[in-house]
């Protein structure tokens, strides 16, 4: 593995609480806030930020010049050639090409440089993002591409070992919150075909660290209380959330912050709630709302989230796989497993309803949103077989011409309904596979496929997300304009039409 110097991004810090920074930001020199964010100095950042506080006092200063004259501005990104397409499936083995990066030289900017090659998901997001990495990668592999999965597995093993964590991607100002935990199932993904007895090892330890990161704080949080990203529950047993630790607006979305922060008494505690649902991935949705349909009541880490805790629950079972030649660590990692599946049943499984939800932690009880963050425990083997069942029946309401729609609210955030998102249709499908619902799969694998055709027909290009109500449509909601490109969808696209040609 290539070694790369990544101290640089540490100086962007700093740079991200100046008041050149917030002025640029809030005057809205840009559209989108994450440009600025993006963009390098043409010296050092203490160098411009000197610069700058000697000009501004000067007659005739023009803030919009300072910029052009001291930064060089992230180039558009390139999503389509002119050429065109027979069909999605061909297009998406040329945005590979498209969407692929070299490995990084040292930047000036924020964004962290990665030793290897990496996919970018597209349009704004010009930096690896860590869980819609393993969605890409499914697609990689059927496209004959497992050196790009190990490159960006080798990218994510170098930046935890500099950042303390992988990070939601590799930028300076995402280093204080992960995202949902993809180690093991991209390592799972391309295992069998690495013989390098050091890579194995490599990803073991990485996993290991990953699962620590979570587990931080588990030794002295007790029943009612949380620390970090752990909570603990009524019984005392140990669940987890999602959290950051920084309670400032995002940099990336520093208008948009401070905007939706207006009237808002306890704005560091909302800033901190913003950053938690980002971890999330799902940002934003009604699932990380306190009984609204209002962001300004997102109460993200008082919530006890199904999805997370179900991937955290494979992530011990492997541990305790990985580990196994050490009989005493195997036998911790499996008794972690048994007794989180066992909290999870306890307060993440609704008997009245018989669907997993997510768990309030002040209030004591399950959230009211019906979210496919149900279907994960199925993705993730933990679902007994009466759940699963019960699971696959309720999926029936959130079915769509197009597929499932993320939850059955219907808000004007992007992970609500009537939108669709290609990594929940792959943890519903491959999760009721797993169970032998494989026609309720198929169903809704070729739904997603001809919302995905419906829309390339007309457009020739692939979408971040989709609007599963009407096939055809641009999905609405969020922060900014539907994406062009695009990773995941590609990588979902292609699992869909393998699993379609196998079950049919």
């Amino acid at each position: 593995m290539t070694e790369q110097p990544f101290s640089l991004w540490r100086e962007t810090l700093p740079f991200f609480e100046s008041e050149l920074f917030q002025r640029v930001q809030l005057e809205e020199l840009f559209s989108d806030s994450k440009t600025f964010a993006d963009a390098s100095p043409k010296s050092d950042w203490a160098t411009v930020d000197a610069s700058y506080q000697k000009a501004r006092h000067e007659d005739g200063f023009s803030l919009r010049g300072f910029v052009e004259d001291n930064f060089t501005l992230p180039a558009p990104v390139e999503l389509t050639s002119s050429a065109r397409h027979a069909n999605a499936e061909a297009y998406i083995q040329q945005m590979w090409d498209v969407l692929s990066q070299k490995p990084d030289s040292t930047s000036l900017s924020s964004l962290i440089p990665m030793p290897e090659p990496y996919i970018v998901p597209g349009g704004r997001f010009r930096e690896i993002y860590y869980w819609d990495s393993y969605f890409t990668s499914l697609g990689l592999k059927l496209s004959g591409r497992v050196d790009m999965v190990v490159s960006m597995i080798e990218n994510f093993l170098a930046i935890q070992q500099d950042v303390g964590c992988i990070p939601n991607g590799n930028r300076a100002y995402y280093v204080s919150r992960s995202q949902p935990p993809v180690l093991g199932l991209l390592y799972q993904l391309v295992a069998s075909d690495i013989q390098d007895h050091s890579f194995h090892q490599r990803c073991r330890e990485g996993i290991r660290r990953e699962y620590e990161f979570w587990m931080d704080g588990a030794d002295t949080v007790s029943a009612g209380d949380a620390r970090r990203r752990v909570v603990g529950m009524p019984d005392g047993s140990l669940l987890n959330r999602y959290f950051d630790d920084a309670m400032t607006p995002r940099p990336e979305s520093y208008v948009e912050d401070i905007e939706s922060a207006s009237g808002i008494e306890d704005k560091p505690r909302f800033f901190q709630d913003l950053r938690a649902a980002c971890e999330s991935g799902w940002d934003f949705s009604s699932r990380w709302f306190d009984d609204s349909d209002s962001l300004a009541r997102i109460c993200t880490s008082n919530i006890v989230p199904v999805d997370l805790n179900a991937l955290l629950f494979a992530v011990e079972r492997l541990l305790a796989s990985l580990y196994r030649e050490d009989t005493t660590l195997a036998t911790q990692y499996e008794q972690a497993a048994v007794r989180r599946k066992s909290a999870i049943n306890r307060y993440l499984w609704n008997e009245e309803h018989c669907f997993f939800f997510d768990w309030h932690r002040h209030k004591q009880v399950n959230t009211r949103v019906w979210s496919l963050a149900a279907t994960v425990p199925l993705f993730t083997s933990l679902a007994s077989a009466t759940q699963a069942k019960t699971v696959s029946q309720h999926l029936k309401k959130f079915i769509a011409p197009g597929g499932l729609v993320t939850t059955l609210t219907s808000t004007s955030q992007q992970w609500d309904s009537p939108n669709g998102w290609a990594p929940l249709q792959w943890f519903a499908i491959a999760g009721l596979n797993n169970y032998g619902y494989q026609t309720q799969a198929r169903d809704i694998a070729t739904r997603w496929v001809h919302c995905v055709d419906t829309y390339f027909e007309k457009h020739h290009a692939i979408l971040e997300k989709y609007d599963v109500l009407q096939p055809g449509t641009a999905a609405g909601g969020g922060e900014y304009d539907v994406q062009l490109g695009f990773g995941w969808t590609n990588g979902i696209y292609l699992k869909c039409l393998e699993f379609i040609r196998q079950s049919g």
